[in-house]
């Protein structure tokens, strides 16, 4: 995207405090408080279903809270209609006027305002450049791409200089390619406005990619906030370990006490869990495929926690080689990474599964 000048922002935080909305007996929104910083790039990620749209269209104001309130920039827009709160909205179908042109799609919201007609070709004009369309302007949207299309919608949100952009799954028209490239130009984008945007999601490689900051959510709630690697590091329950890449969950039942408890896992196999470390009741034991590290049968444990297992399956993914390994009676998968001309373990093998104290988790539902 190449871009001359860009119009004026003025960066906005955004603040949600105690919302709660359902519809009917239907609790979408449960006791929601979360708080946006100005200038940032952040997500609601979940599946679908779990409220994030509904969130995303309070915030702009087409859905009502029940209790609650929305601020941007500290200023309570709560009871404000769509159109004076300084928001705009890409929406996922994009909602382009077939009959106009890209130009007079970008000028439309310009227009509808009233704003004088230099003021409306200078803002266009800036928008289009920006998302990289000028030499476009005249086409109608059925002579662009998906991914065009995609950036007139932009280029018609961010004419109105909004102080918070809204993207509702922005990317899912698009194919995978495209995706990919769209999500970098929206990222890039952003930082040279420096512009609040809020991104919703179900795609985690999407928010893991672009966001600053995410929120988790499930079943109304959010489950955690955190930057990226937060998340997928330090995930808060099961929910957001399991839904935030690929994570071993074995069940098992703490036993013992003091210097000498330990977890055990189904199938009786006893892994010692120090002290300093707090096992909630009901806890899973969890870690990361990439954590985990596949040794001979009867290699030394060192340090690291040395389990027994045997080879289930293999999955050759280009860079690495992920198995399946069983582990009394649970199962696991472990990354390895492909090197071209070692022979790979056979399915059926004795092995060690190594395991670093510092990457385990203990987390409930």
């Amino acid at each position: 995207m190449n871009a001359t000048m860009p119009p004026s922002v003025a960066t906005a935080s955004v603040e949600i405090e105690g919302v709660n909305l359902s519809y009917g007996a239907n609790h979408v929104l449960k006791d929601v408080d979360l708080s946006i910083r100005p200038g940032e790039y952040f997500a609601f990620l979940g599946p679908s279903g779990c409220g994030k749209t509904t969130l995303l269209r309070l915030i702009a104001g087409f859905n009502e809270a029940d209790t609650g309130r929305v601020l941007i920039g500290g200023r309570d827009i709560s009871s404000l209609p769509p159109w004076k709160r300084d928001v705009g909205m890409v929406f996922q179908s994009y909602a382009l006027w077939p009959h106009m042109s890209v130009r007079r799609n970008v000028a439309f919201g310009l227009e509808e305002r009233r704003l004088p007609r230099a003021e409306i070709e200078r803002r266009v004009s800036v928008a289009l450049d920006l998302v990289g369309l000028g030499h476009l302007a005249e086409r109608r949207p059925s002579q662009l791409s998906g991914g065009q299309q995609q950036r007139v919608a932009v280029a018609r949100t961010i004419a109105v200089e909004p102080k918070v952009l809204l993207l509702d799954e922005p990317l899912s028209n698009l194919d995978a390619k495209m995706r990919v490239q769209v999500r970098r130009e929206l990222r890039d984008l952003q930082q040279r406005l420096g512009l609040t945007t809020i991104f919703v999601t179900h795609d985690q490689e999407e928010a893991n990619t672009i966001c600053d900051r995410i929120a988790v959510m499930n079943d109304g709630v959010v489950q955690q906030v955190g930057t990226p690697m937060e998340l997928y590091e330090r995930p808060a329950n099961l929910f957001v370990a399991n839904f935030l890449g690929t994570a071993n969950i074995l069940a098992g039942k703490m036993a013992g006490s003091g210097p000498g408890r330990h977890f055990v896992i189904d199938g009786g196999i006893a892994i010692p869990v120090p002290a300093e470390i707090s096992v909630p009741d009901g806890a899973k034991l969890v870690f990361r495929p990439q954590h985990a590290e596949l040794r001979e049968a009867d290699a030394a444990p060192g340090d690291d926690l040395a389990l027994p297992c045997i080879i289930t399956h293999r999955e050759f993914l280009g860079a690495s080689v992920r198995y399946g390994v069983r582990i009394g009676a649970s199962e696991a998968a472990v990354d390895v990474p492909f090197q071209s001309g070692k022979d790979l373990r056979e399915i059926g093998a004795k092995a060690t599964l190594a395991l670093s104290p510092r990457s385990l988790r203990w987390l409930c539902g």
